[in-house]
């Protein structure tokens, strides 16, 4: 019979983000048939027992775990790839997944520099022989798809100069734009799509200073119940640091589905050689934790091990 601590082992192995492969190998590996049938058995969330006593895997979950396997492979091999490859090919996929992955696409056309973001555009052509507005604009159907051309090709001014007037005036423009969201959506609004994908990320921080001076709430507080989409437009342009710890965070949670966990792989690879200390210090100031003892609690195997060094390690 198997031991209660082994059966406990192996449960926590199968739980989380990744696998423990040591775990695995060490019990399950060295298992007798009675030792894998009191397993299965012991773990309800991952069999199921029919009407004939017979013990077969949950579907749904054999599914996930078959996720959970790859995990650490996937993180291998994007962050094996040239940034603008694994960009392109996270915005390629994230089409095909359809609108609940859009906001990847709003992630690396507001988080990138102009010429990374350009770059991706460059290695989109080479991979699939056609162009990144050119597949935003044939996929999307929703009431992004203007926003979302425009952000994909925007090509922003990545200087120090910024015009408070200029900023404040469109507060003010952008203000109304939201104001008058019952009668147009914002993201389908001509001003708002402007501002949102020609100005510097600099400006549109002066800007999201200035809302509230100029309408009497913050930007956050005029955009909810506002599409999610516009939310993390705003997010990625003016706080990408708390809009990466909010994606992570989720990504760690119980009760994540496989499209949210993949956030967790996507922002610590994507962010190590960028801004990932900056990241790790506002994730421990908004949640009250270390990130890395976060994923340490919360992910598995050789997963884990991965994702803890790129943290720890020295650029």
């Amino acid at each position: 019979m198997a031991h209660p601590e082994e059966l406990e082992a192996l449960s926590k192995a199968f739980s989380g983000l990744g696998v423990d492969e040591n775990s695995l190998i060490s019990i399950l590996g060295k298992s007798h048939p009675e030792h894998r049938r009191t397993f299965r058995k012991g773990t309800p969330h991952l069999f199921i027992e029919d009407e004939r006593s017979f013990e077969r895997w949950d579907s749904h979950r054999m599914n996930l775990l078959r996720h959970e396997f790859v995990r650490f492979e996937n993180a291998l091999v994007l962050w094996a790839m040239h940034p603008w490859e694994r960009d392109a090919r996270l915005i390629y996929e994230s089409l095909k997944e359809g609108p609940q992955s859009y906001g990847v696409i709003v992630e690396i056309a507001c988080t990138r520099s102009s010429e990374d973001l350009l770059g991706a555009r460059k290695a989109y052509h080479s991979l699939f022989d056609h162009s990144i507005e050119e597949h935003v604009a044939a996929h999307v159907t929703t009431s992004e798809r203007k926003l979302l051309v425009a952000l994909v090709s925007a090509y922003r001014y990545e200087g120090p100069m910024v015009k408070e007037e200029t900023a404040k005036f469109e507060a003010k423009i952008f203000a109304n734009g939201i104001k008058n969201g019952d009668k147009k959506n914002p993201m389908e609004d001509e001003e708002v799509i402007r501002i949102l994908s020609t100005r510097s990320k600099l400006h549109i921080q002066a800007i999201y200073r200035h809302y509230k001076e100029v309408s009497g709430k913050s930007i956050n507080e005029a955009l909810e119940g506002a599409d999610l989409i516009l939310k993390e437009t705003i997010e990625c342009l003016c706080t990408p640091q708390a809009y990466f710890c909010k994606v992570v965070d989720e990504a760690m949670r119980n009760d994540a589905d496989h499209q949210t966990k993949m956030g967790l792989t996507r922002v610590i690879v994507s962010r190590a050689d960028v801004d990932l200390k900056e990241i790790d210090e506002d994730y421990n100031k908004l949640y009250g934790i270390a990130l890395s003892k976060k994923i340490n609690e919360t992910a598995n195997g050789n997963y884990r091990d991965f994702l803890l060094a790129l943290i720890t390690r020295e650029n």
